[in-house]
Parts: C-alpha cells; structure tokens; sequence
C-alpha cells in the first residue's frame, strides 16, 4: 500500500497566515527573560553578595573564641585566693540537632533543666549557636558526650576557684559566668586579670567539623597574676574569730581590718555574714556587703584620742593636766551631757582611759571648731580612702562653719559624724607611726610607707600612752590585753541611728588599737553590730576579737614579744560613756 501523502498547504490551520509581531513578541520575551536572569545572577554572585555570603558564613563559616587564661590572685607568701581551672560548658546549633526524644530527655535530665526549657532554647532553628548550660563538671560533661546527640556540642571555659572561701569572699570578690569581676578585688582589677581572648576563624561542615581555617589565628594574651598586700592566714584567724564572736554576742554582723603601719598594708579585711564565692544561689545585698569598707557608723568614743592630742597640738594641755568632771555632766546649749558615772577630777589621761564625755567636751570647747574639723580631716574623716575598691565611701564630716556649740560638743566624742571601719583603722596609724598618716595598700610592697605628718611625734607618743592605760586595770578595755603583746586602744559604743532618732536598745561596739605600744607594728579596728546577747559594750563585745587577732598577727609577723607576763584582766571593766 502507498504512503498516503498529506498535503499541509491544504490544512487551513497551517495554510493561515501567522502574525509578525506575535513572533518578534515571543522572541523579546525570552531575551528579557534572559537578561533578567543575568542580571539576578549578576546581583548574587557579584554586586549585592554580601548577604548571601553572610548566609554562607553563619551556616558553615564560625569565629572560634579562644580563651585568655584569667590571672590568679595570691596573698602577700604566694598563697592562692583565687585561681582559673577549665571546666566544659555545653553549647548546640538548633537547626542541627537530632530531634530523638529519648536522647532529648535524657539532655535535658543530665543538664538539670525541664523538657521544655530545653526545647525552647532550640526551638528557633535560623540560630547558629545557643548555649545550653555554661561550666558543667567533667562527670556531666562525659554523659552528654555518650550520648552522641548531633547538634550538640562542647567547649572549654575557666571557671573561678576560691581556695579561702567565705574568710575571704568579701576582699576577693568573684566573677560571673563570662569570667569578669563583679565583686571586690576581682572587679577593681579586672582590667589587669582578664588578659585578652583571641579568635579563630574557621569552615565547619554539617557534622561541626572543622574543614580548614580562614584566616591566621589571634592567640589569647593571659591576664596577670595579681599579688595582694593580704596575709591569707591572718586573714582566716581574723574571721574565726570575728565569727565566734558574732554568734557568741547573737549579733548582727561585724568587722575586722588589720593594717601593717610600716609599710600602709591591709594584711586582713574580713565581714561575717559572708559567703562562698563558689555557691552564690540565694545571696543577700548583706551578705555581699564589704561592711569594713562600705558601712558608715557613729565612731563615738574613739574620736576622743584626737581631741586629746589636738588639745596637746595646741598647748591646752598635758597629760597630767587636771580637769574637773563632777558632778558627771555638763549643759551646753540647753543639751546635757553626762558620763556613765561621776568621776570628779580626771588628768588628760584618765579622760581618755576612763573614756569621760564632760572631760572631752571641757577640751574641746576651748577650741575653735575649725580645729577640730582640720584635724578629723586630716585623718582621712569626710574623704573617700584612696583605694581601688568598689563601695569604698567617704562618711560625714560636715563643714565647721555650720556646727553650733552642742554639735562641737557632741563631735568631740563621735556623734554627729560618720566614718567606715577602715577609716577609722587608718586614722590610728597617726598614733602608731608618732604622728604620721600612713597611705595604704591592696598590694603587696616592700618599701616602707611615707606618711603625711599631723602630730608631732612626742604628742602622739603620749596619746598612744593614753590608749595604754585604756587596756589596763581600771579602762573601758582589759579584756584587749594580749598574751606576750603591749597594747593600746580606745573602745567605742555609739547607739544605731533610726531615721532621725536613736534606737533605744540598739548599738554597735568597736575596738581600735595599736601593737606594741612602744614600737606599734600593726593597727587593728573591730566592729560589732547589733550585739544582744546581754553585752554591747566596745570593751566587752570587741576587745576580745582585737586581742586575739593581735597576738595571731604578731606572731605570724614574726614580732618579738614585749611582755613577759600574762595579762591581769580584771572582769569588771570601766563602762565607757556614750
């Protein structure tokens, strides 16, 4: 059979004439379409690349960084207060993870977090890096890694230790999780401690391995050990003791500070309440508080040493210069002021060792109260101590010009002004460095401080003699005497300030002194607050902490006793007036 022949010519579709422009039409359109796409290929890959390139990056490209070891902190022999050990912290990329719910809960169980905590931190999958929990133990760390969930990973950090924890949790301070300062010395140097990090760019692939580095590496630079002027063993005795004696006088809280006055060291500044440093779940602003630094209270009796030897400065008196004191209380401006009990005539010296208000008031009324004020002033009173430490304060010390005579009187024997625990520390070191106020340090010298003079030196030898007798039978401080040890001080009990008034029944005692009197190595200052154990008297409360820390001191220091026979402490001690 022959093919049968179509003649297409004769089909009226094919035979019907086709349009120029429908052509040309259809021909532009796929040149534009075309051009079009050159012109996205052309944005993409050259003019407007960057966010596709960033895309790229965050899924592949990673910025490792690389830790700087944090310095550690010693004491004044080299003794760690703190140090960096590494420590894992678990981190994943969400859009990675393995979505097994087994492996999920048993995550969740080993990084001691709900279900659902975890599942919000990888819920957004356009995150490339969320932390899951930062610093687990190695313990943890291993049964994390066991379960070879995808997505999840892990990174070495430093995390802080404190080998002296709460003795010294108040001066050191701590860190927080991204390894900076937050408390005490670790945030006043955190600049020197933290070091610098360095980085690591690198391409990861989908299973977080490392394929090849981007650029050259940026080592870490190490922060710089840090050696403090403190003496972790007094610092620890310092503590104990404080804390027996809180807890023994049911108080509140309290204080100590030790300073070497040869050179201006802080050998101890300890506070209870404290804390570990490495537990610091459910703190209080009082536990966190450096009282010794950042409390300001009426110093009261203590002052009293200063109005003597201003009185001596200025050729009122001399030690034995005799000053009526009956009937135990004296009117100024309407105001009367009393002693504890009458004492009729009392020398300069027994002023101050029986801590009489009439005979300190009798002093310093003869005195202009510009006198009074240049002297306070000089002792560090009314101005922020020169130390690199948060919360350091300045007290109160209001203009001389606007005292009226009560306020001078009042001045004379601590009220009316406020001062911190260091203050007053500080100011003591003019008696035991014959009339020298003495700079201080957090860290360690070895160059003999040079102080700014206020005294002349047979003045503040004969107040420091003063401060003696104080300690001795018939004071307001026996119970300061140490073993093997001469000492001189002043006790203080100031009643707490309640808005604009005094709590009845509500008081702080402290203790400063000087050891050894004749040759004075150290100054020490106590504080208990709120005692109410049925004592709340300077003498009873604090002078026990002052002698124990004395002598513990002393001996650490390497200082020859002056004494060859115990201390005859009578139980009954002067009371002191407030």
């Amino acid at each position: 059979m022959s093919g049968r022949v179509v003649a297409y010519s004769s089909s009226p579709l094919l035979a019907s004439r086709t349009p120029v422009w429908r052509s040309k039409f259809i021909v532009a359109g796929i040149a534009l379409a075309f051009l079009g796409l050159a012109g996205r290929a052309a944005w993409v890959q050259v003019i407007g690349n960057d966010f596709y390139r960033k895309q790229g990056e965050v899924r592949f490209a990673r910025t490792l960084e690389l830790a700087a070891n944090r310095g550690r902190i010693v004491d004044r022999n080299g003794l760690l207060l703190a140090t960096s050990v590494p420590v894992p912290s678990i981190w994943a990329i969400p859009e990675d993870v393995e979505r097994d719910k087994v492996k999920l809960a048993q995550l969740a169980k080993l990084l001691q977090m709900p279900l659902a905590d975890l599942m919000a931190k990888l819920a957004e999958d356009q995150k490339s890096f969320v932390w899951l929990k930062r610093q687990v133990d190695e313990a943890t760390a291993r049964q994390i890694a066991a379960l070879d969930l995808k997505g999840v990973f892990q990174r070495k950090e430093y995390r802080r230790q404190y080998p002296e924890g709460e003795a010294a949790a108040h001066l050191v301070g701590f860190t927080g999780v991204e390894d900076q300062g937050q408390e005490g010395v670790e945030l006043a140097f955190d600049k020197d401690l933290a070091g610098r990090p360095g980085s690591r760019r690198v391409i990861k692939d989908r299973m977080g391995r490392i394929v090849e580095d981007v650029r050259e590496q940026v080592p870490p630079v190490d922060g710089k050990d840090l050696q403090l002027s403190i003496d972790s063993k007094v610092q620890f005795f310092a503590y104990q003791r404080l804390r027996e004696a809180v807890l023994e006088n049911k108080a509140k809280a309290g204080s100590v500070v030790v300073l070497d006055v040869q050179t201006g060291e802080i050998l101890a500044l300890a506070n209870y309440p404290s804390y570990s440093p490495g537990n610091r779940q459910n703190l209080t602003g009082a536990q966190l508080r450096n009282r010794a630094l950042t409390d300001t209270f009426e110093p009261g009796s203590t002052m009293k040493p200063f109005i003597a030897a201003l009185a001596l400065e200025k050729g009122l008196v001399r030690p034995g210069t005799q000053i009526q004191t009956a009937p135990g209380r004296i009117s100024i401006g309407g105001s009367t002021i009393t002693d504890s009990h009458p004492h009729g005539v009392l020398t300069v010296s027994e002023v101050i060792q029986k801590s009489s208000n009439v005979g300190t008031v009798k002093m310093a009324m003869q005195m202009q109260p510009r006198d009074m004020w240049e002297m306070y002033s000089q002792v560090g009173l009314g101005q922020r101590p020169q130390l690199p430490f948060p919360g350091v304060v300045s007290g109160k010390l209001r203009a001389h010009k606007t005292w009226k005579p009560i306020e001078q009187a009042t001045m004379s024997y601590g009220y009316g002004l406020s001062a911190s625990l260091f203050q007053l520390a500080r100011a003591y070191s003019v008696f035991a460095r014959d009339g020298e106020l003495m700079p201080v340090t957090l860290l360690k010298t070895d160059t003999p401080a040079v102080g700014v003079r206020v005294l002349q030196p047979a003045n503040a030898q004969a107040v420091r003699q003063m401060l003696h007798m104080a300690t001795q039978n018939g004071g307001t401080a026996p119970r300061a005497q140490t073993m093997g040890y001469s000492v001189g001080g002043k006790t203080g009990t100031a009643h707490k300030q309640e808005g604009k008034g005094y709590a009845a029944s509500k008081y702080r005692g402290f203790f400063v002194g000087v050891a050894p009197v004749e040759t004075p190595r150290i100054v020490v200052a106590v504080m208990i607050d709120e005692p109410s154990g049925g004592r709340y008297f300077g003498g009873d409360v604090a002078a026990p902490v002052f002698s124990a820390t004395v002598q513990q001191t002393l001996r650490m220091l390497g200082v020859q006793p002056d004494m060859n026979v115990k201390p005859q402490i009578v139980v009954q001690a002067v009371e002191e007036s407030f």
